[in-house]
């Protein structure tokens, strides 16, 4: 007699998907740690699946993307499940509910709507995304209508990002400096601040300054049209780089080495890298 992973195999791999998960949370023959996990718990690792999928596609690996979407896609199927043993929604329901999203949001492609190129698309799109949102709240005379729009779309995000919808948003409403050098000075006058309260010994003062340069980087990238999170997540990648370099130029100990000889080793590695990649193919 088959057993019932064996019976699994044959199935369409979605729903042996939604198998294995039912499997464990199963109560009697279930996995102790599955059966203890809820939305919130699972919480930390949805963000970490979702930027692990980033991470693979800014190198380009489609082996490791394919991984990674996988993983992400056993979160989505773990909160339909415990969500479906509450009677709440189920897997089926989720596909349903983006699938009519679509169609909604696209009348160009599947009603009567034209939609000339990607800007007329976007302006659609938000303009629909809006009308549902002041729909499922009942009213349409707020007398803040964009701010409780971005509060919306920002609540999820992180920082960064909702930072750049927020700056984007903000500047397309009208909300904007005339010319680069006002964001020049607008930096550094938050620059001066949070100086200022780190002076202070202030902490929380600081952290809002602090907050408040990272907000106006945020528009110099707007300005400057490329991604502070690419940038950021750039930086990290480089450091990492040199780092090990002078870790392993130190047999892995950096204690007992001065700064100064921290920073010789620092600029060796870097200029390495770089002549490396200058030597690289294509």
């Amino acid at each position: 007699m088959a057993s019932s992973s064996d019976a699994s195999q044959h199935q369409d791999p979605l729903r042996r998907l939604e198998s294995l998960v039912a499997r464990l949370r199963d109560p009697d023959q279930g996995c102790p740690w599955d059966l203890e996990q809820t939305h919130q718990s699972l919480t930390p690792y949805v963000l970490e699946e979702a930027h692990e999928v980033a991470d693979a596609i800014r190198h380009g690996d489609d082996e490791h993307l394919r991984e990674e979407l996988g993983d992400l896609l056993l979160q989505v199927v773990l909160h339909a499940r415990i969500a479906g043993e509450r009677s709440r929604f189920d897997l089926n329901d989720v596909a349903r509910g983006i699938s009519e999203k679509l169609i909604r949001r696209h009348p160009h492609v599947f009603a009567e709507a034209k939609a000339s190129d990607s800007a007329a698309v976007r302006i659609s799109w938000d303009a629909i995304k809006a009308s549902e949102r002041a729909e499922a709240k009942g009213s349409t005379n707020s007398a803040s209508p964009l701010s409780d729009q971005l509060a919306d779309k920002v609540r999820g995000q992180p920082a960064l990002a909702g930072a750049m919808t927020i700056s984007r948003k903000a500047a397309q409403a009208g909300f904007e400096w005339d010319a680069m050098d006002g964001v020049w000075d607008k930096v550094n006058e938050e620059l001066e601040e949070l100086r200022q309260a780190v002076a202070s010994g202030d902490r929380a003062h600081a952290q809002e300054e602090l907050g408040d340069v990272l907000f106006t980087l945020v528009n110099v990238a707007r300005w400057c049209a490329i991604s502070p999170e690419e940038g950021l997540a750039g930086t990290n990648q480089r450091f990492l780089d040199r780092f090990s370099r002078v870790e392993t130029a130190l047999g892995g100990d950096l204690r007992g080495h001065s700064i100064d000889e921290l920073e010789t080793l620092w600029q060796q590695a870097k200029q390495a890298i770089r002549q490396e990649s200058e030597h690289q193919p294509g």
